[in-house]
């Protein structure tokens, strides 16, 4: 299998899902649930947990409180076989946290703590782990700003590896300029459609997705929910479907995404397979609850999308 050297670096978040939860109650009511369970995530965090699914060798950097959460964080990842040595414990400052009650349709609001991830800076980047890198995955550029990210994918482009990206605030104008300065050392962009409309303003996807090559970005890839994936460079388009599951939970699924497609670039496929890839695991795992659901690997991920209609 081929070689793996994976950094995610950014932003790493411990979810607490309950699911199905059609409305909180009033007053201090209560509602008996199927499931509550926490799960490891975050566009740094939970990539790195389906690449290490997928057969990389996965070490993730970021900063997490020096608190029971973060203790409970760094053991989820560690479980999935994701090297943490790179995780910074801030004291005073926790982890960054998320509450997320999943409607019965797998919809998922979301109530966020910021936390330690607004702590991480560019002075703390392991620049030794990112020289060994074959891979290095910013999750959540925007806390560095474009400057410093740039700086980042610059010194692993140096080394040889493939860089890539995945925003995680909503797009909007004002944040494409932030963090624009990295595009021209971005290989690879990983947004999703809303991003990708808010970030240029363009009604089409596609079009969207090309004023983002035009600013210096190598490739999108960008997620559609239900309607599947586009990739787009500058000479060609590509459209995905996305299959037909019954969507349990979709948290974490745009962080499967990128973890397969990224996989699939390690294994020299080319970016058909990757966002086909992509979009296996981000189907395998909104069958179930949390960003880490499913107890997949590489080929598990290749029969399913080998053997799964899709929509």
């Amino acid at each position: 299998m081929t070689e793996m050297r994976a950094l995610t670096l950014g932003v790493h978040v411990l979810d607490v899902l309950a699911r199905p939860v059609e409305g909180i109650p009033d007053g201090q009511g209560s509602q008996l649930l199927d499931e509550i369970r926490a799960a490891p995530a975050g566009t740094a965090g939970g990539t790195a947990v389906t690449l290490a699914k997928l057969g990389a060798a996965v070490r993730t950097a970021g900063a997490i409180g020096d608190d029971a959460l973060g203790g409970l964080l760094v053991e989820l990842l560690a479980e999935h076989g994701v090297d943490t040595g790179l995780l910074l414990r801030r004291k005073g400052v926790q982890t960054s946290a998320s509450v997320l009650p999943i409607r019965p349709n797998g919809d998922r609001p979301a109530l966020h703590v910021i936390g330690a991830n607004g702590t991480y800076g560019l002075a703390d980047a392991p620049r030794e782990a990112i020289a060994q890198a074959t891979h290095l995955h910013l999750g959540g550029p925007e806390f560095l700003g474009g400057e410093a990210a740039g700086e980042l994918l610059a010194l692993a482009h140096e080394h040889g590896a493939v860089t890539s990206a995945d925003v995680l605030a909503d797009g909007n104008p004002g944040l494409l300029e932030w963090i624009a300065p990295a595009f021209p050392q971005l290989d690879h962009l990983l947004p999703n459609d809303a991003q990708v409309a808010g970030f240029t303003e363009e009604d089409d996807l596609i079009a969207g997705c090309r004023a983002l090559v035009a600013r210096g970005v190598g490739t999108v890839a960008a997620t559609r929910g239900g309607d599947g994936a586009v990739v787009v460079t500058a000479e060609q388009v590509i459209e995905v479907p996305a299959f037909a599951i019954d969507v349990v939970d979709t948290s974490g699924c745009g962080d499967a995404f990128s973890a397969g497609y990224l996989r699939g670039l390690s294994l020299g496929r080319d970016l058909r397979a990757c966002a086909v890839l992509g979009s296996a695991t981000a189907a395998l795992v909104a069958q179930g609850l949390g960003s880490d659901h499913g107890a997949f690997d590489l080929a598990a991920a290749d029969a399913f999308a080998a053997t799964t209609p899709t929509r």
